[in-house]
């Protein structure tokens, strides 16, 4: 395998044997990134100078013999999201272009202890509020498997990175599938935990929908970033404690019971996706779970009326405070940001927003008192537009099989791919567990892997984008 698609895992272990030192993987990496960039159009900004020096202080550690972080010396690139105290912090916006972070995210501060090698961040939609990840600040950042489309959103920018070979581990967020769609976008792992299991800050770390996580090119890559930046932070009052380890190791499912679910009630699923998740399904029976196909009484307009009451006491007015409640400044969103922030604002309101939400999570609660997770798709269709507007909100919502989730915030989805359409890009499946279980869909997903051998094998990677769509 090629340096710059290597795991984490097998990186960890070379740079224990000696094999390989860090500052080799790092400079995989910085290659490939000057191959894949710009037509990819993923990253932000490049910290090599410092990259490279972490990288040797790594390297020696390794040679020493000393106690090493769980990440040393594993590249590692931050979603443009997150703030770093010093630094750029423009969230994808030219309302916001030139601020300074005065502030470093949690998880930030934890993958620096753990030893990793940060090298750079990855782009976003403008305020993470699109599927897609275009923005007039940076540009159109397009997908390594098919440049014509989409990496998704709003974690674009880290999916296209991680399929592209740019880094070995990235970081997401997610409110309403921006880990997960782009980790079906690209063909990678992501995670979105379960609200509070990862320490954030204010407002969003109070917001039951959102959650930062991992992503990477493997179960076991995403397991051991997730295992560093949970657990229970002093300025985050919703850190749940104590931290809850997951693991990537591969075991037998035998006794697991697993319900599939295509169409979550009322998704228009594209068939090729339909048929790959009947794929996942009895890749699942082969590694000894027993899977049934199960209803669920969802349907999409009613997540998106519930969904939107929530945006619409939060992600809208956090969007519109940015502005001022400036007209001029208003108009100077992207335009799907204004179709966001509309959206929100006819929104119903919160309180009962909340009590659609209780109703809404019970008959999947019923149903995880049957079953172990629940298997759906992470996308209805199979490839979004790189440049696609998104302004009819609705529509778009309405192919994002990963917001009921949100609604339900409290429960641990991992998401892996399933194999690929014809277009050319990989196709997803959401692992969904009971209220913080998070080690059953770790263990659900560890076992698929293996059974599916696709994203573990080297040929499942693509090469280098040549150029881009004019």
């Amino acid at each position: 395998m090629a340096l710059h698609h290597m795991s984490a895992v097998e990186a960890t272990a070379l740079f224990r044997s000696r094999e390989l030192s860090p500052s080799e993987l790092l400079e995989a990496v910085i290659a490939r990134t000057a191959d894949t960039e710009p037509a990819v159009n993923a990253v932000t900004e490049q910290w090599l100078d410092e990259a490279r020096e972490d990288a040797r202080r790594s390297e020696q550690r390794f040679a020493s013999g000393e106690e090493v972080g769980p990440l040393e010396g594993i590249p590692l690139m931050l979603k443009d999201e997150q703030p770093v105290a010093g630094r750029l912090c423009e969230d994808g916006s030219m309302l916001e272009k030139g601020r300074i972070a005065d502030v470093t995210h949690p998880i930030v501060d934890r993958i620096r202890e753990a030893g990793a090698v940060i090298h750079g961040r990855t782009t976003t939609p403008e305020f993470c509020c699109a599927s897609v990840t275009h923005s007039d600040l940076w540009g159109v950042t397009r997908n390594p498997w098919n440049l014509a489309l989409t990496p998704g959103g709003s974690s674009g920018g880290s999916g296209a990175v991680l399929a592209a070979g740019s880094t070995i581990l990235a970081t997401g967020s997610d409110i309403g599938g921006s880990i997960r769609i782009p980790s079906s976008f690209c063909g990678v792992v992501g995670y979105k935990p379960p609200f509070g299991r990862v320490p954030g800050l204010a407002p969003f770390n109070s917001d039951t929908y959102c959650a930062d996580g991992p992503m990477g090119r493997s179960v076991a890559d995403v397991a051991l970033l997730q295992n560093v930046i949970a657990g229970p932070w002093s300025a985050d009052q919703a850190s749940l404690r104590p931290p809850v380890p997951v693991s990537g190791e591969v075991s037998s499912l035998r006794g697991t019971r697993i319900a599939l679910c295509v169409t979550l009630g009322g998704y228009d699923v594209d068939p090729v996706i339909a048929a790959n998740t009947q794929t996942v399904a009895a890749a699942l029976r082969a590694a000894g779970a027993e899977v049934e196909e199960v209803t669920l009484p969802w349907q999409p307009q009613q997540v998106l009326d519930i969904a939107w009451a929530h945006y619409g006491a939060v992600m809208g007015p956090f969007i519109e405070e940015v502005a001022k409640g400036d007209p001029e400044m208003l108009q100077a969103l992207m335009p799907y940001t204004r179709a966001f922030v509309a959206s929100a604002a006819g929104a119903s309101d919160y309180v009962a927003g909340l009590c659609a939400e209780a109703e809404f999570y019970r008959p999947f609660g019923e149903l995880m008192e049957r079953f172990d997770a629940l298997v759906c798709p992470t996308m209805a269709v199979t490839g979004l537009d790189a440049e696609a507007a998104c302004l009819d909100t609705q529509a778009v919502f309405k192919t994002m099989m990963t917001v009921p989730f949100n609604v339900i915030g409290r429960v641990p989805v991992l998401a892996v791919p399933s194999g690929k359409a014809p277009n050319g890009v990989p196709t997803g499946v959401q692992i969904v567990g009971r209220t913080y279980d998070d080690a059953s869909v770790f263990r659900i997903g560890a076992a698929l892997e293996h059974e599916l051998a696709l994203w573990t094998d080297p040929a499942w990677w693509p090469g280098v984008p040549v150029g881009a769509p004019q």
